[in-house]
């Protein structure tokens, strides 16, 4: 019989928690979701590698060895220093990349699958952190 009287004033509340609509589900941009931009990204990184690939280090060699750097060391690339120790580091380099697009599509859809679920368990610790600090004392009420 106590309990019924604890509910009673309970259920006589207004709800308006109930009453709202269900907030809308998280969307990811479309980029995230299309395959084409995997493919795309892919793409560009091939031209970001043969850049990388060109860039002049001869100059930098020199300088950390503490001397001037010699007519020939100036024209020394990323690519000659790694052609030095690996001859076929090209092949190797352009079927990495080629597997990068479809890599890359898989981490897409697995975001899509799981990104919803840790939006809403972040909305869960946000909720968590801000009832623990309401319930912080203030620290300007007065102490005894």
């Amino acid at each position: 019989m106590r309990k019924i009287l604890i509910f009673v004033p309970l259920l006589m509340c207004a709800t308006p928690a109930l009453a709202q609509d269900a907030p809308p589900a998280f969307q990811l941009p479309r980029e995230l979701t299309d395959p084409q931009s995997a493919m795309k990204l892919a793409a560009k990184l091939q031209g970001i590698s043969n850049a990388l690939m060109n860039v002049r280090v001869g100059e930098l060699g020199a300088a950390l060895e503490g001397r001037q750097a010699t007519a020939r060391e100036r024209n020394v690339t990323v690519r000659d220093l790694v052609h030095r120790q690996d001859p076929n580091f090209e092949q190797h380099m352009q079927q990495k990349v080629a597997t990068v697009g479809p890599k890359v599509l898989q981490t897409m859809q697995t975001l899509n699958r799981t990104l919803p679920q840790v939006m809403h368990d972040v909305d869960d610790v946000q909720r968590s952190v801000e009832r623990a600090v309401a319930n912080l004392p203030d620290p300007t009420y007065p102490q005894r």
